[in-house]
């Protein structure tokens, strides 16, 4: 597996430096960082590690090739250029999807198209073949068109990373895995001091520490579409899975609590930790996070309130961030790191941030603010 190409690692908006530091951690240098991706160079078993071990990215792509479009001509000659044959077996199907932005191919569909018709007629050729079956493995072709720059890309990942695979039920208003991840990765929190989530919904943001701490990979409990890639050796594979399953911190001991004044959301995070592995560590009860109180020695508090959009109206929402504001500055050895999209929440929770980072849900425009208690001896920059 030592076949060498750009890896691309696409990310929510504001979580690039987090995914730039896990791939450091794996043992990879960050070529380039660029708005909602972060790109370095890898091989076959690169792929399979960063899409074991990425908790903040979205998928896994290799990088097939890039050019300048600006019309549909050179949209075509441009993508049949690229070595498609490097990746794509003669009896292998490659669907297209992708789609243009601020460029004069402005129809992701007729880019789709063309660039479909492009990859076939440099297979076509290669192999000898005027059709092809594409009954083989699947290679899902992404493309983007920015600023008149196309790059063509090979998902390895299939259903997104995000996707963990714990969470087959959730609630209205989840918070995505990955920002969920990022936020405890960003926090100060230490695996011996208590962590609670008072909001926890469908329990994701205590899940994902858990498994952080216990540096459970977030790619174990599923498969992905680069297992069907005949370039990948299974036992390579398989091995690379034991060795993740052997990095487990089994030795770690957590002391975690998720709460909800919601019936459903106790329960949901009950049955989703336990499919995650994880439900001895975390602690669950049904409970108004306006009536918190620190029981043990204060740790951290990380958590996602409604935003005033979904669950409750704007009046309540604001009655709630004033009323934990109230609840929390009694909490005065803790820390809080609280995910929001209101405007208005700093004012309404009575408290200025120590630190405010900007996180994008999608589309929505979200801040992780941070409120510091006992501040660490340390800082590291993230």
């Amino acid at each position: 597996m030592n076949d060498k190409f750009e890896i691309v690692i696409p990310t929510l908006f504001g979580l690039e430096a987090m995914v730039s530091k896990e791939l450091y951690r794996l043992g990879y240098d960050t070529k380039r960082v660029e708005n909602g991706r972060v790109i370095f160079d890898g091989d076959y078993d690169a792929v399979i590690r960063a899409n074991l071990w990425l908790r903040c990215g979205e998928r896994v792509l290799i990088k097939a090739g890039e050019f300048c479009a600006e019309t549909a001509d050179e949209l075509f000659e441009g993508t049949r250029a690229i070595e498609w044959e490097r990746f794509i077996g003669k009896n292998d199907a490659f669907p297209v999807k992708g789609h243009t932005t601020r460029s004069l191919l402005c129809s992701d569909r007729n880019s789709q198209i063309i660039i479909k018709k492009a990859i076939a007629d440099r297979l076509g050729s290669g192999y000898g073949l005027s059709w092809l079956p594409e009954s083989g493995a699947e290679y899902q072709v992404q493309f983007t068109i920015i600023n008149n720059i196309a790059t063509l890309m090979i998902d390895t990942t299939g259903t997104a990373l995000h996707k963990r695979g714990y969470r087959a039920k959730s609630n209205l208003a989840p918070v995505r895995e990955t920002i969920a991840a990022a936020m405890v990765m960003i926090s100060y929190w230490k695996f011996e001091e208590p962590l609670c989530d008072p909001f926890c919904g469908s329990g994701t943001i205590p899940i994902e520490a858990a498994m952080f701490k216990r540096n459970i990979a977030p790619g174990l409990g599923r498969d992905f579409a680069f297992e069907r890639f005949p370039q990948i050796n299974r036992k390579d594979a398989e091995l690379i899975r034991e060795e993740a399953r052997d990095e487990e911190h089994r030795d770690v001991t957590l002391d975690i609590t998720a709460s909800d004044i919601d019936p459903l959301a106790v329960e949901l995070t009950k049955q989703n930790s336990e499919t995650a592995g994880v439900g001895r560590f975390i602690r669950v009860s049904r409970k108004d996070a306006r009536q918190i109180t620190a029981e043990r020695s204060c740790g951290s508090i990380i958590t996602n309130p409604p935003y005033g959009e979904r669950l409750m109206s704007e009046k309540e929402c604001k009655r709630l961030y004033r009323d934990i504001g109230k609840s929390f500055s009694a909490l005065d050895r803790c820390s809080y790191y609280i995910l929001t999209s209101h405007n208005d929440f700093e004012r309404e929770f009575g408290r200025k941030a120590d630190r405010a980072r900007k996180i994008y849900n999608g589309m929505l425009q979200c801040r992780l603010y941070q409120y510091y208690g006992n501040k660490p001896t340390r800082k590291v920059k993230v």
